[in-house]
């Protein structure tokens, strides 16, 4: 189970096994494929692949979860993706449907863990049942602060599979890691999250998926910059247009206007809370009922956030609003964490 994130060196984890002589009877890919090629919500399809001809089953749109058929013949299932640490960032919605289907088909799963790009604060709405979703399976704040082995333990720990199953894992851990790390991603984890920067504000920006306002996508900034049409401060702009990755984003062709979040710097001055100063900000200045869709609550993991800000309370009084649920969680996420803490 990987996608172009899962690289030893300069080769994938794929040609890697196969150097070494295991077979590999199946690929499964995540949303945007095996090969990181598909844009956001585009139906990938299962295939061959070309260079090993292996095939690809795609775990991405009706078909999610394994099925006992796709497991047939299976010893074990190896799970490598980097993950950037986000709830409705879908590879943990993945991960845990592999693990169900393992653990019903009796199959081992081993996690090849990865360091967390975002794994050095824990914040935002802890998902609520009623928005649970492909965007978010688990009660957990919007950025839990884990590595993909350490959820998948707390997965397995805390009995969330359906019916209370267990899963039998093996996590092999990353060396010379600890929470207190900003890793430099070798290989950009799909394809509109390019630079750390946009790794850094997806966990900000990716509210704005249920908004009117443009995400850059369709141009070379994706998650870097936020615009729209009609925003009133003209003193920077983009274009979205049409390019491989993305074929028709939203006001494709139109001028934007907006912020420019290239210059924040984040490298050196990485944040250790979700920013919500920009979704008020263009909130105010659009005036738009419509600002914030259906799409919204199912990213946010409520509908309390965006109540919250149509009645205009303070960014400081709605971060106050998650502290109890992110204390809980916190217990929890304790018990399961392989890497020295974030301090």
């Amino acid at each position: 189970m990987t996608n172009i994130s899962g690289m030893v060196g300069n080769k994938s984890i794929v040609d890697t096994l196969l150097k070494l002589k295991v077979t590999i009877k199946k690929i499964f890919g995540p949303e945007h494929g095996f090969r990181g090629t598909s844009d956001a919500g585009e139906k990938v399809k299962s295939n061959i692949d070309k260079k090993t001809g292996i095939p690809v089953i795609s775990l991405y749109g009706s078909h999610k979860k394994p099925t006992a058929e796709d497991l047939k013949g299976i010893d074990v299932v190896v799970y490598d993706i980097q993950d950037v640490g986000v709830r409705f960032y879908t590879f943990i919605s993945t991960l845990t449907y592999v693990m169900q289907a393992c653990a019903e088909q009796n199959k081992e799963l081993i996690v090849l863990d990865r360091p967390n790009p975002n794994g050095f604060y824990v914040d935002g709405p802890v998902m609520t049942d009623k928005y649970k979703s492909f965007l978010g399976v688990h009660n957990v704040p919007l950025v839990y602060g884990m590595t993909t082995g350490e959820y998948a333990q707390m997965v397995n720990g805390e009995k969330w599979l359906p019916e209370k199953v267990v899963c039998k894992l093996t996590v092999v851990p990353v060396k010379n890691y600890d929470h207190n790390c900003t890793y430099v991603l070798p290989v950009k984890p799909s394809p509109n999250l390019p630079t750390l920067n946009s790794v850094l504000l997806y966990p900000s920006l990716g509210l704005f998926e249920g908004t009117i306002m443009s995400l850059g996508r369709g141009t070379n900034m994706p998650f870097e910059v936020l615009g729209h049409p009609l925003f009133s401060n003209k003193t920077f702009s983009f274009v979205p247009k049409t390019t491989a990755i993305t074929k028709d984003p939203k006001y494709k062709n139109e001028i934007c206007y907006g912020v420019d979040l290239r210059m924040e710097d984040l490298k050196e001055n990485h944040p250790r809370k979700i920013e919500l100063r920009w979704l008020i900000e263009f909130n105010n200045n659009l005036k738009d009922s419509t600002f914030m869709d259906k799409n919204f609550n199912w990213h946010s993991g409520n509908d309390e956030l965006q109540q919250q800000i149509r009645k205009g309370v303070t960014e400081s009084d709605i971060r106050k609003s998650w502290q109890k649920d992110i204390e809980v969680f916190k217990t929890i996420r304790k018990k399961y964490l392989l890497y020295k803490d974030f301090e």
